[in-house]
């Protein structure tokens, strides 16, 4: 589906970064791991900041337009493909991981999730946002399967190593492609991995 998605010349999503994560960049420090990254938009951001980033996504046609984006921009990020159902990545690697609307089922992130936290250095940030569930309300993007929607505790107790900073759900107007436009309901959360 994603392949498919992505097989468009223009950028699902835009190329301008999640404004979330623009707002709390000066948070993050590299190595970042970004989760679900897709087409680059916000690796290609972090790297323009100077940060070294690998982003993650089962997308090969994604991917690929990422690195073109990286590359029209004069910046280098790291790809890798991969299923995040399946996805190991390395112990203590990174000083930040982004998530940006990386909606899975529950139980890929009940197995992802504890990866996610141990591949973070202590002190480490973690910054997340998603589609609440409220979100089943709006018309405005993201999936209609209550499953992969969140709320605040589920991200509290899904990274018990780490200290939230913030969490909160809220309505914002998002603005990022054609698939992601008008008032919704987001969940957003930072939070910072015990020493």
């Amino acid at each position: 589906m994603w392949d498919q998605r992505y097989s468009d010349d223009e950028y699902a999503y835009g190329t301008e970064p999640n404004a979330f994560l623009y707002q709390n960049a000066a948070l993050l420090t590299g190595p970042v791991l970004s989760l679900a990254e897709g087409e680059g938009r916000n690796a290609v951001f972090l790297a323009s900041l100077g940060l070294e980033v690998l982003g993650v996504d089962g997308s090969e046609v994604g991917l690929s337009k990422a690195l073109q984006l990286a590359a029209s921009k004069s910046l280098t990020i790291q790809t890798t493909l991969a299923d995040l159902a399946t996805y190991e990545p390395p112990e203590a690697a990174f000083n930040s991981v982004i998530s940006i609307f990386a909606h899975l089922p529950s139980v890929v992130r009940a197995k992802l999730y504890p990866k996610v936290e141990r591949s973070l250095k202590p002190g480490g940030i973690l910054l997340l946002e998603a589609y609440s569930k409220a979100q089943l309300n709006y018309n405005t993007g993201g999936p209609k399967d209550a499953d992969r929607l969140m709320i605040c505790t589920d991200l509290e107790q899904a990274f018990p190593q780490c200290e939230p900073l913030l969490c909160q759900e809220i309505e914002r107007e998002v603005v990022e492609g054609k698939y992601h436009t008008g008032l919704a309901s987001v969940v957003q959360f930072i939070a910072r991995k015990r020493s």
